[in-house]
């Protein structure tokens, strides 16, 4: 009897220990921030670098409602810059796409419009039914586009991600968790800028051209985010029974972005109180360092055994810093740490060094430099040929 008591003991001390720092980290946080959210799952991110400032419950996987379509307006901007699709092309509105319930502009079957009025639709209205009209649009199906939103989540690194969709709906297998929300809205944000075009709009409108004639259709934005909020930028809503009400909310201050995602706040006017609580602590707490330099060259290296004597080497890419209170105004300073001198052969873009960058001694970062040039390995021929271009001019 003792032995088992002695055994459930250990049971129960292994399950606290292991438990502890779960409930640590959530006390931790608010201690820290202050920040006592009522919504399930929320994230603050700092979309340049990716640093998460704030989380809460950020990997469970939750219905994202029309927070979806933020993964949709991604594939059109994708398909925009590639030059599959333009912005003046016409989208024919199919009996599937007219169908969708819940929020829409209601797109009549065989109607058409363009795509920017689409993704006007789909940012301003959340419209489900333009949502599923420009799956079809650029995909052919619905069901081969919801293929393309989970192959992009996949590549994009969203774990806690499936889609069944394009708009949201509710569904047993659809859902994301916060975290992947902010990955696929840094995403948007960084990589197609002129959406914000679209998601600051507060009201607009489209013409429906039907057999009835033309009749026009007021816009109004499901983001009050924009109206109430100082440098709102957008980006999108969602609330269904069953998701309750979920918002990404982006804002810019003084040259920083920041993403605010909330999951299953308990109503309409909680979502959007705490996203502005989330960005008020972010902007007020952090600031961003950045430094322009992809592309310069930092260093011309000599090369030994090359057909070539030197080679220019670049910064791969550009550096940004998401520095907290207590570094803030701190100088941050740079290192290049690279060999005296290279060896041939060298391709194009071979890593040849690294730009550290450190605050107070301490690294807070690197990037890549690398070869802007290709430089072959020395035969006996060739420096045979160069001995005579000297001797003889």
């Amino acid at each position: 009897m003792k032995k088992i008591i002695s055994i459930i003991m250990v049971l129960a001390c292994t399950s606290y220990i292991f438990n502890t720092p779960v409930t640590f980290a959530e006390e931790t946080n608010t201690e820290v921030t202050g920040l006592e959210l009522q919504s399930r799952s929320a994230i603050l991110m700092e979309p340049t670098s990716g640093k998460v400032i704030y989380e809460k419950n950020a990997h469970e996987s939750l219905k994202p409602a029309s927070v979806t379509k933020i993964m949709t307006l991604l594939l059109v901007f994708e398909a925009l810059e590639n030059g599959t699709i333009q912005l003046e092309d016409e989208v024919v509105v199919s009996e599937h796409a007219a169908s969708m319930g819940g929020s829409q502009v209601y797109l009549e079957p065989n109607e058409i419009q363009t795509v920017e009025d689409m993704i006007k639709c789909i940012a301003i209205a959340s419209a489900n039914d333009a949502s599923v009209a420009m799956a079809e649009h650029l995909a052919g199906s619905e069901l081969f586009f919801i293929q393309a939103m989970n192959n992009k989540a996949k590549e994009l690194g969203m774990e806690n991600t499936n889609f069944m969709n394009s708009n949201g709906l509710d569904h047993d297998d659809h859902y994301m968790s916060a975290y992947d929300i902010a990955i696929m809205s840094k995403e948007l944000i960084t990589k197609y800028p002129q959406v914000l075009d679209y998601t600051t709009i507060w009201q607009d409108s489209i013409i429906h051209r039907t057999k009835r004639g033309e009749e026009e259709f007021g816009l109004t934005s499901t983001n009050k985010l924009i109206k109430w909020y100082n440098g709102a930028t957008g980006l999108k809503t969602g609330s269904t029974s069953k998701a309750l009400y979920c918002l990404s909310g982006t804002a810019n201050r003084d040259g920083m972005d920041l993403i605010a995602v909330v999951m299953a706040a308990p109503d309409y006017k909680t979502r959007f109180e705490e996203v502005m609580e989330l960005l008020d602590y972010g902007f007020a707490n952090v600031s961003l360092y950045e430094d322009n330099i992809k592309g310069e060259i930092i260093k011309e290296m000599p090369v030994k055994k090359g057909k070539e004597n030197f080679v220019h080497c670049v910064v791969k890419d550009d550096f940004s810093y998401v520095m907290d209170k207590e570094n803030s105004g701190k100088e941050v300073t740079k290192e290049l740490v690279i060999s005296e001198y290279l060896e041939a052969p060298i391709s194009l873009d071979d890593v040849v060094g690294q730009l550290v960058y450190k605050i107070d001694g301490n690294e807070i970062g690197k990037v890549d430099v690398v070869a802007q040039n290709a430089v072959e390995r020395t035969t006996f021929s060739f420096s045979f040929g160069q001995v005579i271009k000297m001797l003889f001019g």
